[in-house]
């Protein structure tokens, strides 16, 4: 039974010992926040100084630039190649100012993923000074051989952080509780800026019992796989562009993406326009239950022929 009328463990000590558990860490290489985002921006605030150099994709987490900005950083967006995070690129734009590179794998919004690799030998190439956020999010729904070892790697490279979520393959989104992977001094610095009860109680009962329970996991997947053929052959019976997607999401091209998801959300069903990633003949649409994704594409079939009118107008 929780105890909702004392404060949290500040430490959120069992919670970090689990995930060490889980990761094959120590709790001293653990930090666990306010959902993965929190991380995000305590890694931007601990180690960005104003005019520093923070490094990321184009068609990459918002976040990123919002957490550099508060730091007053200077933002540097590296172009992507056909969709795809240019690691070349990220690396050409990291100069002696940069202290910061945030990489999400599988990338958000797009859901494309980078070669293990690739990446691996990216990190060797960073410099130690700069610090590297390998933001996971949804890498639960990854294709296994496309996985990193990303946890281990933590122990060869210093300036490492990985984080992780319980917002997605768990299901706990509503509770905000995510953690970090990350070499001890580098947590040490995350633990001196982030606040205290950052985690509260409900959220660490939660994630000890989300890391125990891998068979929900398992269904979750499954269930994220089925309903991202049923999307895509959708698309192809509507004759419509997208990006396949490793995440729990997809990006489909559908010609005037802020005005698809107006009209979708006066009938119910919210996507997600992309127009402020720069792609506003995108939407991002989340896998649902088979019920949902029904829902979602039997309004897109309602909506698009109405775009048709109105561009005709």
């Amino acid at each position: 039974l929780v105890n909702g009328t004392r404060y949290p463990d500040g430490a959120a000590q069992v919670v970090r010992e689990a995930a060490a558990v889980f990761a094959g860490v120590s709790p001293d290489e653990v930090i666990v926040g306010n959902g993965s985002d929190e991380i995000l921006g305590l890694i931007a605030r601990t180690v960005l100084a104003p005019g520093d150099r923070c490094v990321y994709s184009q068609y990459s987490f918002s976040v990123y630039e919002l957490s550099a900005q508060e730091c007053a950083a200077q933002c540097v967006e590296v172009p992507a190649k056909d969709f795809h995070v240019d690691l070349d690129g990220l690396l050409a734009a990291t100069d002696v100012n940069t202290r910061l590179i945030y990489i999400t794998n599988p990338n958000n919004p797009t859901g494309l993923p980078l070669e293990p690799a690739a990446l691996f030998n990216f990190l060797e190439r960073v410099p130690e000074k700069c610090v590297v956020v390998l933001d996971e999010a949804y890498t639960d729904f990854m294709d296994e051989k496309l996985r990193t070892d990303s946890f281990a790697w933590v122990k060869k490279f210093p300036n490492l952080l990985v984080t992780r979520t319980f917002s997605k393959a768990y299901g706990l989104a509503g509770l905000r509780v995510g953690y970090g992977i990350a070499p001890e001094h580098v947590c040490s610095m995350l633990h001196k800026a982030r606040a205290p009860f950052n985690l509260h109680v409900l959220a660490q009962e939660a994630a000890l019992a989300a890391l125990e329970d891998r068979e929900h996991v398992r269904r979750t997947v499954e269930n994220n796989a089925e309903g991202m053929r049923f999307y895509e052959q959708a698309f192809r019976d509507m004759g419509l562009e997208w990006i396949p997607s490793q995440g729990n999401f997809v990006l489909v091209k559908v010609g005037q993406g802020r005005k698809v998801f107006q009209d979708m959300l006066a009938r119910g069903v919210i996507v997600r326009a992309q127009d402020g990633y720069g792609l506003p003949e995108w939407i991002r649409i989340s896998i649902g239950t088979p019920a949902e994704n029904a829902r979602c594409i039997e309004v897109l079939k309602e909506v698009l022929p109405m775009l048709k009118r109105y561009a005709r107008r």
